[in-house]
């Protein structure tokens, strides 16, 4: 039961083996919870590897499951302790979308559907301080430097093909019209949009205005996949607290409207294209006197 040095890979596998003993004791997460008196929103949390299980949440369900190979609890305890070391991320500071961030870093690709910004894989380092210190009025000076380094540190696995990481994006055309910090920022921003999209691992489409009505004019969502799924988690954004579904119908449903979008969207070669002239339309910078 080796695991990858990522906690938020430890803890997946960790909960993927945990529901295979419930299932295979015909118990639900619900009976689960009633016989150790937690939560039945904690089982699923466990099981999905978005909350830590500690050695004693192991002892505790193995012992409800009837596991009693002592190799086998070990093994599982050990995955536990390993799934409670920190992130890389803890390391910058507080960030509170710390479980979003272990996610992706355990994706194996990530698609993502943004109305009004460029997504934070995707933007320059001038683009991220500026959006950061618009978007989030009560933030400090230190809070904003923690996001921007984060983010930036995000950044890494777009960097590196090697890495085996695939990201696809469509944007609303909004999200390149919409000026976020100076002309010459938002200039900056939309070269190096077209540069990231001729990479072969990394596929950016435009929503032009003129495609009219579509399944992502409710908002932004993105889909994360990880190698050790059939399925993936949709991620939705939100001003104080985040969604995340993990249904099975859930996450068809947003499969089936991000490939509605990406089928309507420019390809990536008209796309290309078309962010030039964004960006040759922008105000050029004042004489220097």
């Amino acid at each position: 039961m080796a695991v990858n040095g990522n906690p938020t890979i430890r803890r997946r596998r960790l909960g993927a083996e945990l529901r295979r003993l419930r299932l295979d004791r015909g118990l639900t997460s619900t009976q689960v919870a009633e016989h150790l008196l937690i939560s039945q929103p904690k089982v699923s949390l466990l099981e999905n590897g978005r909350r830590a299980v500690s050695p004693r949440d192991v002892r505790d369900l193995c012992g409800l499951y009837r596991v009693t190979d002592q190799q086998v609890i070990d093994s599982l305890m050990e995955m536990a302790r390993e799934s409670n070391r920190q992130g890389w991320w803890v390391a910058c500071g507080e960030v509170p979308y710390a479980v979003y961030i272990g996610m992706e870093t355990a994706a194996a690709s990530v698609r993502s559907y943004e109305p009004l910004v460029i997504p934070g894989l995707l933007q320059t380092p001038a683009y991220a301080s500026a959006v950061t210190a618009e978007t989030i009025p009560l933030a400090t000076e230190e809070q904003i430097a923690v996001r921007l380094a984060v983010r930036l540190c995000r950044q890494s696995r777009v960097h590196h093909p090697a890495r085996s990481f695939r990201l696809e994006v469509v944007l609303d055309e909004s999200a390149l019209r919409r000026a976020v910090g100076s002309p010459e920022i938002m200039r900056g921003q939309l070269e190096y949009l077209n540069r990231l999209g001729e990479q072969p691992h990394i596929t950016v489409q435009v929503l032009p205005h003129s495609a009219g009505a579509h399944p992502g004019m409710l908002g932004q969502f993105s889909i994360l996949d990880f190698p050790d799924t059939a399925t993936g988690t949709v991620y939705l954004e939100r001003y104080t607290s985040d969604l995340y579904l993990e249904k099975r119908s859930d996450a068809r449903h947003y499969a089936a409207m991000f490939d509605r979008l990406r089928t309507r969207a420019l390809n990536p070669e008209h796309t290309r294209r078309f962010i030039t002239r964004v960006a040759q339309e922008l105000p050029a910078a004042p004489a220097m006197p």
